[in-house]
C-alpha cells in the first residue's frame, strides 16, 4: 500500500508498442514506471524515450502489466506474482491463460488497440483513448485485484468490459484476429496481381488502404495467436467463407435487392459501433452489497456485460470487521435500472443514484 503522498509505482514487462503505450499512460496518470524486456536494449531505449522511469523490476510495484508475446504471459505472470502486487497483461488469447495462472492477484486483460506502428518508437499515451478493454477475471480473483485494474485502465481512458475467458477467444477471433488474416490476405492478393500489373498497388485508394491498414503491424505476434486460438479463429473463418460464398452468389445472379439488403445492414451496423463515455449528466451510480470474497466483483460485471451496461467505474468499498462490503459501479443512467433490477433478481441490496 503506497503512504499518503508518495507517488505509485507500477511495472511494465515488455516495452513494446503496446508495453510503452501502456507505460506512457501510468506516467501520465502520476504512476512512477519501472520498464523490463528480454531485449536489454528495447528497455534502454524505451527509458531514452522517457517512456519508463527506471530499467528493471521493482518489488514495490502495486501494479504490474505484462506486454509480452502470448506464450510467455503465463511465466511472465508467475514471475511478476511474487511480488505481492496485481499483475494483468495484455495478450489476445485469454481462456488458456486464466486456466494457467491461477491466483487471485492475477485479472487477465486485453486492451482492443493498436497501430501499425512497430516498437516502442511508436508507443503513444493516448493509444487506448475510447477504446475497449476487456477484463476476463474468474471465480478465484480478488474483487480488490479486480477493481484496481478496471480503476487504472479507466484512466487511460479506456471502456472495460467483463467477458468470460472462453467468450473472449471466441468474440475477439471475430473482431481482431480474423479481420487481420483477411487484410493480411487482401494485401498478399494485391501484391501478387501487382507482379503482373504494376499500377494496382498506385490505385489502392483510401477504402483499400484503411481495410489492410493492420497487415503493415508485427506479423510476429500472430504467429502465437494463431496456435492459441486456433479453433475459434478456424470457426470464424469458415463463417466468414460461408458469408463470402453467399456474397459471391448475389453477385453472381445479380440479385440487387439482397445485395442492397446486405450493404444497409452492414451500413447500419458499422454506424452503430460504440463510441466514448458520455457526460457526466447521463451517467448514473449503483451501489451493491457484496460478500467480500473472491468472484463478486466478477458476477457482477459480467452481468452487466451479458446485459449491454457499460461500467465506466468501479470502487470497492470495506467496512472493518464486516464481511460484506459494497461495490460502487458508474454506468449509463438510461440503463442503471435494468442492471439494478437484474441485480434485485438476485437478491442483491442494489441503490441507484443520479451523478448530477
Amino acid at each position: 500500500m503506497t503512504a499518503q503522498g508518495e507517488q505509485r509505482r507500477a511495472a511494465v514487462v515488455g516495452t513494446g508498442l503496446i508495453g510503452g503505450s501502456v507505460a506512457l499512460a501510468l506516467q501520465a496518470a502520476g504512476w512512477h514506471v519501472a520498464g523490463s524486456d528480454i531485449d536489454p536494449a528495447r528497455a534502454e531505449r524505451a527509458l531514452q524515450l522517457g517512456v519508463i522511469n527506471s530499467v528493471g523490476s521493482d518489488p514495490d510495484a502495486e501494479i504490474t502489466f505484462l506486454a509480452v508475446p502470448v506464450s510467455s504471459v503465463a511465466d511472465a505472470a508467475r514471475e511478476a506474482l511474487r511480488s505481492g502486487g496485481v499483475v494483468t497483461d495484455v495478450g489476445s488469447v485469454k481462456a488458456p491463460l486464466v486456466a494457467a495462472v491461477q491466483d487471485a492477484k492475477f485479472v487477465g486483460g486485453h486492451p482492443m488497440a493498436g497501430s501499425e506502428a512497430i516498437g516502442v518508437d511508436g508507443a503513444r499515451g493516448d493509444l487506448f483513448d475510447a477504446t475497449t478493454w476487456v477484463l476476463t477475471p474468474t471465480a478465484n480473483t480478488d474483487p480488490a485485484a479486480q477493481a484496481l485494474v478496471h480503476s487504472v485502465v479507466r484512466s487511460f481512458g479506456a471502456e472495460v468490459l467483463t467477458l468470460d475467458a472462453a467468450q473472449h477467444d471466441h468474440l475477439v477471433a471475430t473482431v481482431s484476429h480474423v479481420p487481420h488474416l483477411t487484410a493480411a490476405t487482401l494485401m498478399d492478393l494485391a501484391a501478387t496481381q501487382a507482379e503482373e500489373h504494376s499500377a494496382v498497388l498506385r490505385l489502392a485508394a483510401g477504402g483499400f488502404r484503411d481495410m489492410t491498414r493492420i497487415a503493415a503491424g508485427d506479423p510476429g505476434m500472430w504467429l502465437d495467436i494463431c496456435t492459441d486460438n486456433r479453433e475459434a479463429i478456424l470457426g470464424v473463418l469458415d463463417d466468414l467463407l460461408d458469408s463470402l460464398g453467399v456474397m459471391r452468389g448475389i453477385v453472381a445472379t445479380g440479385d440487387s435487392e439482397a445485395l442492397e439488403q446486405r450493404l444497409r445492414l452492414a451500413q447500419q451496423a458499422r454506424r452503430s459501433l460504440p463510441t466514448g463515455a458520455p457526460a457526466a449528466e447521463q451517467l448514473a451510480e449503483i451501489r451493491v452489497s457484496i460478500v467480500d470474497q473472491p468472484g463478486e466483483l466478477a458476477s457482477v460485471t459480467a452481468l452487466a456485460t451479458e446485459l449491454g451496461v457499460n461500467v465506466y467505474d468501479v470502487e470497492v468499498a470495506h467496512t472493518a470487521g464486516d464481511r460484506r462490503g459494497r461495490l460502487i459501479l458508474v454506468v449509463d443512467a438510461d440503463r442503471a435500472a435494468s442492471l439494478a433490477e437484474a441485480l434485485r433478481s438476485q437478491s442483491r441490496v442494489v441503490s441507484v443514484h443520479e451523478l448530477a
